[in-house]
């Protein structure tokens, strides 16, 4: 068995998008939009990229997999943002990606959106922040992370996500990368991961269906969140895919990607 590499999700070729949105003035601050073919009102995946939310890693790799979910009617919004090394960190990435979700709501009727079923999905570090663009209701007005009318999310698809901040950071994931971009330790600023940690949100509810390798170094991390979020009263379901790691669930063309192009379908549930 080969598994898939960072080096071989890196290079996974680029996938022309169908427009592409601005919603800053920096040129990470933009959205590329895959559209479904056919006419009527498209359910939406909310696409987030991982990659220890450092510069280094883009949203490019995954528009093999946003033209793939259009193939299932989907139309995909998928965000890029501001990352550690070019303008990110606590709050701005949290900012630019709730203001790109945001976005959608102007163009919805250029493009038959269906925004009462949109769909968040998130790979690692993506699946942070597609968690948290969920549970942004349950942000207290005096977090900077506020936003008194925050985009509806149906439910959530999170794939190997890191997910337990106060955790991730303890056991050392993604390197210095997550207390880089949290602006320190749970200790130093306890109130930025209060505000951005999912499983200091729950419950979010929303349904959300978790998905990781077996092989994933993070699956205790996902674990540890699925215990807050089951116990909170969310629907939060866990699914282990045999003899994966951390990249097969973001591969067209992987076993392991029909289960998530699936758990996708359900949630967005009928028209």
């Amino acid at each position: 068995m080969t598994l898939i590499s960072v080096q071989d999700y890196v290079d996974l070729p680029a996938v022309a998008a169908d427009a592409t949105y601005a919603y800053g003035d920096d040129p990470n601050q933009v959205v590329d939009l895959y559209l479904p073919q056919g006419a009527g009102l498209h359910p939406v995946i909310v696409l987030v990229h991982g990659g220890c939310w450092g510069e280094k890693y883009s949203a490019k790799p995954l528009g093999g997999i946003a033209r793939d979910l259009t193939e299932a009617g989907f139309a995909v919004w998928n965000i890029e943002y501001r990352r550690n090394g070019n303008g990110g960190g606590y709050p701005q990435t949290l900012l630019d990606v709730g203001q790109a979700a945001d976005l959608l709501r102007t163009v919805v009727a250029e493009h038959s959106l269906d925004l009462s079923r949109v769909v968040t999905m998130g790979h690692s570090a993506g699946g942070q922040l597609a968690l948290w663009l969920a549970a942004r209701s349950r942000l207290p007005a005096t977090s900077p992370l506020y936003n008194p009318n925050p985009l509806a999310v149906r439910g959530v698809v999170c794939l190997a996500g890191v997910i337990d901040l106060v955790d991730a950071a303890a056991k050392g994931h993604c390197g210095d990368g997550l207390t880089s971009f949290m602006g320190g330790t749970p200790e130093q600023v306890p109130d930025h991961y209060q505000s951005a940690s999912p499983k200091e949100l729950v419950p979010l509810g929303v349904r959300q269906i978790h998905i990781i390798g077996e092989l994933d170094e993070l699956l205790s991390n996902v674990r540890s969140y699925i215990e807050a979020a089951q116990t909170a009263g969310d629907d939060a379901q866990l699914m282990i895919i045999p003899q994966a790691d951390h990249f097969e669930l973001v591969v067209a063309t992987t076993a392991a990607w029909t289960t998530v192009r699936e758990a996708a379908i359900t949630l967005a549930g009928p028209q």
